[in-house]
């Protein structure tokens, strides 16, 4: 790949693929959603591979989509600002070059998939760790969409279909965060542990999934997957995305942008956040 956004690495039978913008948290940008599609086939291309692994370098798993000044602030003001309905809804539903049908590649993937979540795992970062067949965590990591207070609507859906109705209404509406002790008591995901446990257990069930013929494991996630895509699941990314895109464009997602870059995105955060105490605003 041209760049170093997203690594690829193999042991034995683990793929392992890591998100590399540390310095600013995992925040995705455009090549990284590509390049995480990429890297999935590669591993589902080698005969040696059973599982693959996905993880963050440094602080966070991700820290959901990047539009600070470092990253498409300047892309997403001009979206706005000319926004065009039909090219929006080609461009979301692109299955190369779309960032929900390229997270979807760990749910389509024959081959297990695991997310390892520490630190942040916020936005579209939680978009893509849900769209993993498992999803470990660190007990004392954050997994949330603030997106669902301003500027954004679920994308993958997994959050609705991972959940029951009474929490997805919940964090639908408030988009609260979870530490990850509280994400795997609501069966948000599969388990929370000690930070310093997380390397070890997610290698272990690793090893453990390794020791199933590929066979099999493609037929038990394929019988999952096709139950839960019956109850609609493509349909509902269709709809989360177009609606994803009209939420970036109302006034009031326009007028956050704004702040945001005149501001500085804290001072946004803060004004979306502040009432809720919660993300960058939780007291220290």
């Amino acid at each position: 790949m041209s760049d170093n956004y997203v690594l690829y690495s193999t042991d034995g039978t683990v793929a392992t693929i890591t998100l590399n913008r540390p310095e600013y948290l995992n925040a995705i940008v455009r090549p990284m959603w590509t390049q995480l599609d990429h890297f999935v086939a590669e591993a589902n291309r080698d005969p040696e591979i059973k599982v693959i692994v996905l993880r963050g370098a440094g602080r966070a798993f991700c820290a959901g989509f990047d539009f600070g000044a470092d990253g498409d602030m300047a892309a997403v003001r001009s979206e706005g600002r000319d926004w065009d309905p039909g090219r929006d809804a080609i461009g979301v539903t692109n299955r190369w070059d779309a960032p929900v049908p390229n997270f979807m590649g760990l749910w389509s993937s024959p081959k297990p998939t695991i997310a390892q979540v520490h630190g942040w795992c916020v936005g579209g970062g939680s978009d893509m760790a849900l769209s993993s067949d498992l999803v470990i965590a660190a007990e004392d990591a954050q997994i949330g969409t603030p997106y669902s207070r301003m500027w954004g609507c679920y994308l993958t859906a997994m959050w609705v279909y991972r959940l029951g109705l009474a929490k997805a209404k919940e964090y639908a509406l408030t988009g609260k965060p979870l530490s990850g002790a509280e994400a795997a008591e609501v069966e948000l995901i599969n388990q929370a542990v000690p930070a310093d446990q997380l390397d070890e257990t997610v290698a272990e069930l690793a090893e453990q999934l390794s020791s199933i013929p590929a066979t099999q494991l493609a037929a038990m996630k394929m019988v999952v997957n096709q139950a839960y895509e019956s109850m609609g699941l493509r349909n509902s990314q269709i709809i989360g995305s177009l609606l994803d895109g009209a939420m970036r464009n109302t006034p009031e997602a326009l007028a956050f942008i704004d702040k945001a870059m005149t501001e500085g995105v804290p001072a946004a955060v803060a004004q979306r956040d502040g009432p809720f105490g919660d993300y960058s605003q939780r007291k220290k």
